[in-house]
């Protein structure tokens, strides 16, 4: 009876636990949903003057566009795509018309590219005002001797760089050249696979309540031949 009862409490609480990550699943579903959608919104709008003081929430993806100058000066992302392969984001300051230096991400180069020059000077530019989230505990410390950097950090890139924390990833054509191809804020190649994954919980949940079910049902069986 005892072994009956143990069997029932933890095929009960371990259905709870994969039940709940299955609901959290689709709760974070919905969230993810939700941010695509402020993305598409804003994204695609007419681009306006960049604000005086942008916000990183009310803000964030609202086209812009820039005059002014492109400065002396790289930082490089490192990133890989499976259209592209392994290179880096260029992410240089631009000072603007009225005298403030911000960031702007130019784009993509191959890592061959690295160490090549890319022009600069008076451009007229748009693109989307971003506040990236890439970085956590476990993001590597810039490789600031190589000049690699592992995530867009906009507050140490600024610092870097001596700007303003203020991020444009530019949509448009190639600037000045082609050989740094613009990387636009897109939606679509946001992932949103938490209903894949709450299938997967509600599937485990099933398995385990079958599990449970038949464990406590063979005893009962033997007991009974």
């Amino acid at each position: 009876m005892r072994r009956l009862i143990f069997l029932l409490v933890v095929g009960l609480a371990g259905l709870v636990v994969l039940l709940s990550l299955g609901a959290w699943q689709l709760q974070r579903m919905v969230w993810k949903q939700q941010i695509l959608d402020i993305i598409d919104a804003r994204v695609d709008a007419e681009p306006v003057a960049l604000p005086l003081n942008p916000d990183p929430v009310a803000d964030k993806y609202r086209p812009v566009r820039l005059r002014g100058e492109l400065a002396l000066g790289e930082l490089h992302v490192l990133i890989s795509t499976r259209e592209l392969g392994p290179g880096f984001r260029v992410i240089v300051p631009f000072i603007t018309e009225d005298g403030r230096r911000i960031l702007v991400d130019r784009g993509y180069i191959p890592s061959v590219a690295k160490t090549s020059q890319r022009p600069i000077g008076k451009a007229e530019l748009t693109g989307n005002l971003h506040w990236p989230d890439e970085t956590d505990s476990y993001t590597p410390a810039a490789d600031r001797a190589n000049n690699i950097w592992y995530a867009r950090d906009v507050v140490a890139m600024a610092a870097a760089l001596d700007s303003l924390p203020i991020l444009v990833v530019l949509n448009g054509p190639p600037v000045k050249d082609s050989s740094v191809l613009p990387m636009p804020i897109n939606s679509a190649v946001i992932a949103n696979d938490h209903l894949q994954y709450a299938v997967t919980w509600f599937s485990l949940a099933l398995i385990w309540a079958a599990m449970t079910a038949y464990f406590l049902w063979r005893p009962r069986a033997k007991t009974e031949s």
